[in-house]
């Protein structure tokens, strides 16, 4: 084991413990620039943080087996750095193959082949590909709510995660007791999906239906509400409202047939919705930053963190979902640094993690 030290600031410095071959590399590249006379040290920021120049590889492993579009917005800044990821599933039956991110089932997937593991929860199918990959470092990064409570496998991922990354301080708050680690461990990285966020336009009389997923199945689990927010897009359309809807990726389309649906996306739809009804989910700060006012429709089965529903006026009723469409307003800045977390240069600074934490040796980290 090599430790580094690196400098931070003028009165600080930390030590990086390397696994050998990045360290191996790291110094073979340290001593090239320190002999070559007549040039000036290398202090490209950029630089892999292995030491070397072989392109990041990276595996991808989620909550729901068959979730591409958890890392569809990271996929571009992967790849303009040369490296390649892709997302390992249990088999090709349930793979979008509209997807820019790469399926491989976990049969067919090398170890070899990768330099890390990402995962965006401690579910089973996770720790399924976690024990296949008993060798690679694992970087734990949160792309869709969880709920506040430890998950079942945290203790069996945690010793080996190299690295935790959110979106946001409050997203952090809730990964910290997901993961069982404590929250200055997680870095706070923003949302790749908002990097380019567009401007909040609206059309007058315009509302956003949000949906879930109605049905569970062997890609994930279904969120109770469904019935109450069809009603609600009813009644909408009956007060004189323009109904668009914004589907969940697993939703049954079928089901808003007599609406029309939002072929570029929740968060694109979001621009030109004067207010967005929905089931309060991942999908809710990524709107709130545009800066459409949210209205979260209610169950009595549904759980969610505080912080998602923070973004929104609350209904539990038709009723209370019009009053509140009448009501809604767009959230404060405090409230979306909050809830949101930095925007701009998030899809680098998650791959930047990634890069880091690939580097590292997660046998010397203590996340206890």
């Amino acid at each position: 084991m090599i430790t580094l030290m690196t400098r931070h600031s003028e009165e600080s410095t930390s030590a990086v413990r390397l696994r050998p071959a990045a360290a191996l590399g790291l110094l073979l590249s340290l001593t090239l620039v320190s002999c070559a006379e007549g040039t000036e040290a290398a202090t490209d920021s950029t630089a892999d943080p292995a030491g070397g120049d072989d392109p990041l590889r990276i595996a991808v492993a989620t909550n729901e087996p068959w979730g591409a579009y958890h890392v569809e917005h990271v996929a571009e800044e992967v790849a303009q750095r040369g490296g390649e990821i892709q997302l390992i599933v249990p088999d090709l039956s349930e793979v979008d193959e509209e997807a820019s991110v790469e399926s491989v089932p976990l049969d067919e997937a090398n170890p070899d082949d990768y330099d890390l593991l990402v995962v965006n929860g401690a579910e089973e199918w996770p720790l399924e590909v976690a024990e296949e990959f008993q060798e690679l470092p694992i970087v734990a990064s949160s792309t869709a709510y969880l709920r506040p409570e430890e998950a079942e496998h945290a203790e069996r991922l945690r010793p080996r995660l190299a690295g935790i990354t959110a979106s946001s301080p409050a997203e952090r708050e809730t990964f910290a007791v997901y993961f069982g680690v404590p929250e200055e461990d997680i870095d706070v990285v923003g949302v790749p999906e908002l990097d380019d966020t567009p401007d909040w336009s609206p059309e007058p009389e315009t509302v956003l239906i949000l949906t879930s997923v109605t049905h569970p199945d062997e890609t994930g689990g279904a969120a109770p509400g469904t019935e109450l927010l069809l009603e609600a897009a009813h009644a909408l359309d009956e007060e004189g409202y323009d109904i668009l809807v914004g589907l969940h990726p697993r939703e049954d389309e079928s089901l808003w047939n007599d609406f029309d649906i939002a072929q570029e996306g929740s968060v694109e739809a979001s621009v030109r919705a004067s207010r967005a009804v929905g089931i309060p989910g991942t999908v809710f700060p990524r709107i709130a930053a545009v800066g459409t006012p949210l209205v979260a429709v209610m169950d009595s089965e549904l759980e969610v963190p505080e912080y998602l529903l923070s973004t929104a006026e609350t209904a539990e009723t038709v009723d209370e979902v019009l009053a509140a469409v009448d009501g809604a307003q767009p959230l404060s800045q405090e409230a979306l640094d909050y809830v949101v977390g930095p925007l701009g240069a998030a899809a680098e600074q998650l791959v930047d993690a990634w890069e880091h934490a690939a580097a590292v040796d997660p046998g010397e980290l203590d996340h206890d």
